[in-house]
């Protein structure tokens, strides 16, 4: 029987994915990650299964058709929210750069922080700053979430 999603539970799993290796495609923790995998390995913990499978990507995330294929799948399973409400447990979006496409993930661990897998360094919590809320392209919250954490 799914257990109870609640903020606390996101944070849990998300943390659990700490230290596991960055690799391109992949979500399974402790053996390899990207940020897309992380948030679908964390999916799967609450929900027992896949939201989707995606079809095999570069790491340009389709740049030269400018599809916003990330963002598009988060609105397809979570729920958008304003930046402003960012809460523990919610997933982000990012726009590494302007003009180009949102290809980067993480999810909120807190006021100030979130962990995230990035290329050639294993998943980590890190310091949600400035330059990472600069940069955020969407703000989505996990399903038929309970409120207390």
């Amino acid at each position: 029987m799914m257990q109870h999603v609640t903020r606390e539970r996101i944070v849990e799993a998300a943390r659990g994915w700490i230290g596991t290796p960055y690799h391109h495609q992949a979500s399974l923790c402790h053996v390899g990650t990207d940020c897309l995998g992380l948030v679908r390995g964390v999916w799967r913990e609450l929900y027992g299964d896949d939201a989707e499978t995606p079809p095999a990507y570069s790491r340009d995330w389709a740049e030269a058709s400018g599809c916003e294929a990330m963002l598009e799948a988060a609105k397809r399973h979570l729920e958008p929210k304003p930046v402003a409400a960012l809460d523990a447990g919610d997933v982000i979006v990012f726009r590494l750069r302007p003009g180009f496409i949102a290809k980067h993930a993480a999810i909120v661990t807190g006021a100030s922080a979130m962990v995230h897998a990035i290329e050639n360094a294993p998943v980590v919590e890190v310091a949600l700053t400035n330059w990472w809320r600069r940069r955020i392209a969407g703000a989505f919250q996990f399903p038929d979430v309970s409120e207390g954490f």
